[in-house]
């Protein structure tokens, strides 16, 4: 990136430090100094002196400066956009409005929300306020050539006087934007006579902070807010990453908290109705889910892990109820004091009971240690829910409003044993990875609008950092084998299925001290029996539970139930790196089921596992980086891939490791992955199709590197409506003669009247695609396609090749037709390819094909900015194609069958 220094000199300015930032202080809580003498931002001249306007796109701003508004002279502030330039380099170009112009600096790597990374930021020179909705192409040859979105836009407000900090080279502001927030220093590097007046931009300490590492905005929203604007959930928000431990699980956040709301009556509420308190409630339950919700107004909570507690307040009257029904009062006798002594009446509160560590967090154990030590006194309710009120039913009121009611209710009244559970402010993705880098269990979603119902439903998910499961003890081992010594080795566990049968999941060997591990094998010992709860009665396989335990097992009476937390499960459905948090006295084991999952229908947010294993060594790109990546191409890679059988090529060990081909699903379950019915006559089960963004991403983490599509829809019987041609560089082959070698294969086919659209392959060639009406059978596309590349073998032979292998195809392109034969596939368009580098098959306008350095000349770490600059869709008219074979077969001579 090549810029101009602006037209006046910079002011010499201290180097900037590393201290840590001052405490925020509100813009408007002191007067702002008065303007001093510090000499005014410079106009346009450097602006217009050098863009031809005549040619370039962008506003020329010659009637536009004027003197500042009288009412922002002083103050400053205004308008404030970010556009993402791809120039020689790509670079972001940061404008705060200031005397009437845009104050400009490119920042070659964009804004981070880490206080930590120090940005570089040149200033440049002032713009004319008409540029902030300037997006297009600047033409070759010209200043700044290249493509322009505006990446953010909004206005921005400094901390005291603008102009004063511009001269001292220390300007600290606000920013409220569509995608940045919060607080922001700019500090000057330059020393007198440097070439380029340097500066640093970095984020300050505040809610919207957050590591680089959770979260990447340049990344995470690449596209033009013009072109694709934000949903409301799409945009980030303040998060709590740095909250103490002790408000993340019990009051969240002060800081990442809602203002409370203006206080109302119970019986205003939208919903409430009168009626008196019944005896028992049935709690809402809610669904594990396996990605992030997307679509409605979500607000999160901090999962709390401890038992759901519901509390019937009558006056001086207070029972403690347990979600199966079971009454706890006299188990905590100081927790039901406090309660009472809030003198409710007609009241039913929900939470979850809880012991925190000396963090602040829960401890699953310790809560354990307190029923089992009678010692109620460390126990903490965290109460989250309001369903019934003063005499009035809740249920039907929408949880925002519940809330709200509840907060007004526990005002002034929290401490000792009763919490406040607050919902947190931001971004569902970025409040996840904040709990998990908090040791948070997870966190809860909630629908604003929604009512309390009993029972398990899909407006409360759960979504968890870990997975978390109660599972019935089955039987145990000695550790070490001793029969007589007094600890256990490991738990066997089972889940019943719904028909009641205990069947074996595997077993757990950590998560216990010595004193744990022999307390657990004395509550055992009484129930040991001859004979294993499982079919048979020797846990041997049976359905989808497929792994016999290992041997020197000790069974025990299915009585038992034990709270452990793993990763995942394997493909034969046993538990991986599993670890034992404590005994459940809230469950009985009789009720002990596989947690139904639900898979939210979300565009992006998938909870990764393993996220920070490496891909591929060569560009060290991570498993979250390719999750990631394909959640943010659905928009294009979903309707490549909808409607087509599906083949994928899985990569557990990554690049370098050992891949697989998928083309049916088998026992390796994929969610939101649909298995068709197997064709009439077939021995192999039927075909995938990967439909919507939900499968993608499911597909991702389940280490997906490729997806393939076959040529035909499964709804037409299979006959193509395409052909591809895969040009293929043989062994010393320049890169050139492969384009060319394009242009050879699209002029043949432009003069057998069929049009060509080119896309790369990801890896070293091309691929060209013509579309077709779906009239004519497999064999016969694949009988015209060989034709074509014989006939470019015999017409053109020093530079294409119809025989496959290596040795046949030395400086030459080898035109693979087999592509378009009976059951193959074909990577898709958007797909990374498990090569070095993670390559990405990416559409490509003809026009275009003279600038790509290659067939992998976009990766999984670049292919994603690219399409954030497109405007036009070069495949855009190729659905629209009315080809048949019909007459370019007649003049090629190939005699085809239908």
């Amino acid at each position: 990136m090549s810029r101009e220094p602006p037209s006046t000199p910079a002011t010499p300015a201290k180097r900037a430090t590393r201290r840590r930032p001052a405490a925020p202080v509100a813009a408007a809580a002191t007067p702002p100094p008065a303007p001093t003498a510090a000499p005014a931002p410079p106009a346009l001249a450097d602006y217009q002196r050098k863009r031809d306007f005549a040619r370039t796109p962008e506003p020329s701003g010659r009637d536009e400066v004027t003197a500042a508004a009288a009412g922002d002279a002083a103050a400053g502030g205004g308008a404030y956009v970010i556009q993402k330039h791809a120039a020689t380099r790509l670079h972001y170009d940061l404008r705060l409005e200031l005397d009437g112009v845009m104050l400009s600096w490119a920042v070659p790597r964009g804004p981070s929300f880490d206080p930590t990374e120090r940005r570089m930021a040149v200033r440049t020179e002032d713009h004319p306020i008409a540029y902030n909705r300037f997006e297009g192409t600047i033409p070759r040859g010209h200043y700044g050539a290249g493509t322009v979105i505006v990446w953010d836009r909004g206005h921005w407000a400094p901390e005291g006087d603008p102009r004063q900090g511009l001269a001292d080279g220390k300007l600290v502001f606000t920013l409220h934007g569509e995608k940045l927030g919060g607080r922001w220093e700019l500090v000057r590097i330059a020393k007198p006579g440097d070439r380029q007046v340097a500066w640093l931009l970095f984020k300050k300490r505040d809610a919207w902070a957050r590591p680089a590492a959770a979260y990447d905005v340049v990344r995470a929203l690449p596209d033009s807010v013009v072109a694709r604007p934000l949903a409301a959930h799409e945009r980030p928000g303040p998060v709590a990453g740095s909250a103490p431990a002790a408000s993340a699980s019990a009051s969240a956040s002060a800081a990442a908290a809602p203002r409370p709301r203006r206080a109302q009556r119970i019986d205003r509420l939208p919903g409430a109705v009168a009626a008196p308190c019944p005896e028992r409630l049935t709690p809402q339950l809610a669904t594990l889910a396996t990605a992030l919700p997307a679509g409605g107004d979500w607000r999160c909570e901090p999962k709390i892990d401890g038992y759901r507690l519901l509390a019937r307040c009558d006056g001086g009257t207070v029972r403690l109820v347990t979600r199966g029904g079971h009454d706890w009062t006299r188990r905590m006798p100081g927790l039901a004091r406090e309660l009472a002594a809030l003198g409710l009446a007609g009241t039913w509160l929900d939470g979850e009971i809880m012991v925190l560590d000396a963090n602040g967090l829960p401890d699953f154990q310790a809560l354990q240690r307190a029923f089992d030590q009678r010692a109620s006194e460390a126990i903490v309710y965290g109460v989250f829910d309001l369903p019934w009120a003063v005499g009035h039913d809740l249920r039907g009121v929408p949880w925002q409003a519940r809330h709200a009611a509840l907060e007004q209710l526990l005002a002034g009244r929290e401490g000792g044993r009763l919490r406040l559970v607050r919902a947190l402010d931001g971004a569902v993705a970025d409040l996840l990875a904040s709990a998990d880098r908090l040791g948070l269990e997870g966190l809860m979603a909630k629908r604003a609008d929604a009512p309390y119902v009993g029972g398990r439903t899909e407006t409360w998910l759960k979504l968890k950092c870990r997975r978390r499961q109660a599972f019935v003890i089955a039987g145990f081992t000695d550790r070490g084998g001793m029969r007589d010594g007094a600890e256990i080795g490991s738990l066997v566990l089972g889940l019943h299925e719904e028909d009641g049968t205990l069947v074996p999941v595997g077993s757990v060997g950590t998560g216990w001290d010595a004193a744990t591990a022999t307390a657990l094998k004395r509550r055992l010992l009484p129930l040991e029996t001859g004979r294993a709860p499982f079919p048979g009665g020797s846990g041997a396989p049976r359905g989808r539970w497929s792994r016999r335990p290992a041997g020197g097992e000790r069974w025990v009476q299915p009585q038992l139930v034990a709270q452990v937390s793993f990763s995942d499960w394997t493909a034969q459905q046993q538990l991986r790196h599993a670890r034992f948090e404590g005994l459940r006295e809230d469950k009985p084991a009789r009720g002990v089921r596989l947690e139904p999952a639900l898979a939210a229908p979300a565009t992006g947010g998938i909870v990764v596992t393993h996220p920070e294993r490496v891909v591929d060594a060569a560009s060290g790109l991570t498993k979250r980086e390719l999750v990631r990546y394909y959640e943010s191409v659905t928009d294009w890679l979903v309707p490549q891939l909808k409607g087509r059988a599906c083949a994928l090529v899985r990569g557990p060990a990554g690049v370098g490791g050992s891949l697989f081909f998928q083309k049916h699903l088998d026992r390796a379950r994929i969610d939101g992955v649909r298995e068709h019915p197997a064709a009439p006559g077939s021995d192999e089960a039927g075909p995938i199709e990967v439909a919507n963004a939900r499968a993608v991403a499911a597909c991702a983490q389940m280490n997906v590197i490729e997806f393939h599509t076959g040529n035909g829809r499964l709804d037409r019987d299979g006959r193509p409506d395409r052909m591809v041609f895969d040009l293929d560089p043989g062994e010393g082959l320049p890169w050139p003669r492969l384009q060319e070698g394009a242009l050879l294969v699209r002029e043949l086919l432009q003069t057998l009247g069929l049009k060509a659209w080119l896309k790369t392959s990801g890896g070293k060639g091309l691929h060209l695609v013509v579309p077709l009406l779906p009239r004519h059978g497999v064999a016969d596309v694949r009988a015209f396609s060989q034709a074509v590349v014989e006939h470019l073998a015999r017409v053109i032979p020093q530079r294409f090749v119809a025989r496959s292998g290596p040795a046949n195809r030395v400086g030459r392109i080898f035109v693979d037709a087999l592509r378009n034969g009976p059951g193959a596939t074909t990577v898709a368009a958007y797909s990374a390819r498990a090569r070095p580098g993670l390559g990405v098959s990416m559409p490509v306008a003809w026009e275009a094909l003279p600038s790509l350095r290659g067939g992998d000349h976009w990766t999984v770490a670049t292919a994603r900015e690219h399409l954030s600059f497109q405007r036009e869709d070069p495949w855009a008219d190729l659905p629209r194609s009315r080809q048949t074979l019909a007459r370019a077969a007649q003049r090629l001579g190939v005699a085809l069958e239908d």
